[in-house]
């Protein structure tokens, strides 16, 4: 009775422990069909020979894999036209020799009913085929990345500056699936540590709240590519320039005057960007406002407007450019030259050019260019008492 005691006190606390993961693993004799199971049951009663058998038989198991996998696919792979392939399949070829090999050893020692030292030994080979499958899984990761960089027009997420980033997010995630696999195999209970991790989480998350919307923001920014480098951006707060580097804490932003502004990406997150080297094509087209007098000729107008945008070198020939009136101002007629420039960088100068050549053609030709005017009418002049 006191012994029935003491093991129903006892059993709560072996409950919360872990069972390692190799204490699962089946026997050897398991994996066999039923018609070879009596030749095993033969085997198994000498531990030792069946242990030495079982490594042979994986041992050879491992080559044959490795070898049909290198000619079979190797086939295949050659008929393609990227080297990814190629590339992954010599990679692979070690550590799936290797993992299928150490599986092999684990099952031989488990067949071998050693006096000691069986679960630590196995738990020692498992560990390193977890290893081993970590750094093969980080070996695919870096080459499925740089092949879709290299494909970076049907995968606009993945280019050159994202691939560093990328690279971290997918290796953390091998490590974490990794470590949790580990903590099995060794039977510790992985509860105790991803609590542990989360309020340490929390403690960080708030003690850096602005450090993490900048990061998370550098993330997005990066992701979902609103901006590159050497595009011209606008602002709502008025700033104009070129984007020297995208960082994950901050965005440089170089203006006209040569002033680097360091802004955070948190603040670029929730703001209003004008991307002027966005869209098809980094061609911009750009508008030169005019008003006329009253009663000139409309035609002439539009004429001399063409023939300064085409006389221009530095205006894109296509799309063409073109003239539209705009409306009835109250001192004048409103017309504008819209026409394409190669680059947002040349905007500022060749407005300055145009709007000199327009003023010049117009005085040329005769076309008026009105200004606003008052004339003062003075009824009677104030008497004056002497």
């Amino acid at each position: 009775m006191a012994s029935t005691e003491q093991t129903d006190d006892t059993s709560p606390a072996t409950d919360t422990v872990t069972a390692p993961l190799g204490d699962n693993l089946p026997e050897f004799g398991d994996w066999l069909p039923s018609q070879f199971q009596p030749y095993w049951e033969m085997l198994a009663q000498y531990p030792i020979a069946g242990a030495l058998t079982i490594a042979l038989v994986f041992y050879f198991l491992a080559f044959l894999f490795r070898e049909l996998m290198v000619r079979s696919i190797g086939r295949l792979a050659k008929n393609t036209q990227t080297d990814l392939d190629d590339r992954v399949l010599e990679g692979l070829k070690r550590p799936l020799f290797s993992v299928v090999f150490l599986f092999g050893l684990t099952l031989a020692l488990r067949a071998a009913k050693l006096p000691s030292g069986t679960d630590i030994s196995i738990k020692i080979l498992l560990s390193v085929i977890v290893v081993i499958l970590i750094r093969a899984f980080f070996f695919l990761s870096s080459e499925l990345l740089e092949a879709l960089a290299r494909n970076h027009h049907r995968f606009n997420a993945v280019e050159e500056r994202t691939i560093p980033l990328l690279d971290i997010v997918a290796k953390l995630i091998i490590m974490l699936i990794g470590s949790y696999t580990l903590l099995l195999i060794w039977g510790i209970n992985p509860i105790g540590w991803l609590a542990s991790a989360g309020i340490v989480g929390l403690a960080v998350g708030f003690a850096a709240q602005d450090t993490l919307a900048n990061l998370f923001s550098g993330f997005f920014i990066l992701i979902d590519s609103p901006y590159k480098l050497g595009d011209y951006i606008n602002l709502d707060s008025g700033e104009r320039g070129m984007i020297t580097h995208i960082g994950m804490r901050s965005t440089r932003v170089l203006t006209r005057d040569d002033v680097e502004i360091t802004i955070p990406n948190s603040v670029l997150g929730n703001a209003k960007i004008i991307n002027e080297s966005g869209g098809p094509h980094e061609k911009m087209r750009i508008r030169i406002a005019v008003g006329v007098a009253y009663g000139v000729d409309v035609h002439k107008v539009e004429a001399v407007l063409i023939s300064i945008a085409q006389s221009h070198q530095e205006l894109c020939k296509t799309p063409e450019p073109i003239v539209r009136m705009r409306g009835f101002g109250d001192s004048s007629l409103d017309f504008e030259l819209l026409a394409w420039i190669v680059a947002p960088e040349h905007k500022g100068r060749i407005v300055h050019e145009l709007n000199k050549r327009v003023y010049d053609a117009f005085n040329e030709n005769g076309i008026e260019i009105p200004f606003p005017q008052r004339d003062l009418h003075i009824k009677g002049m104030p008497v004056t008492q002497s």
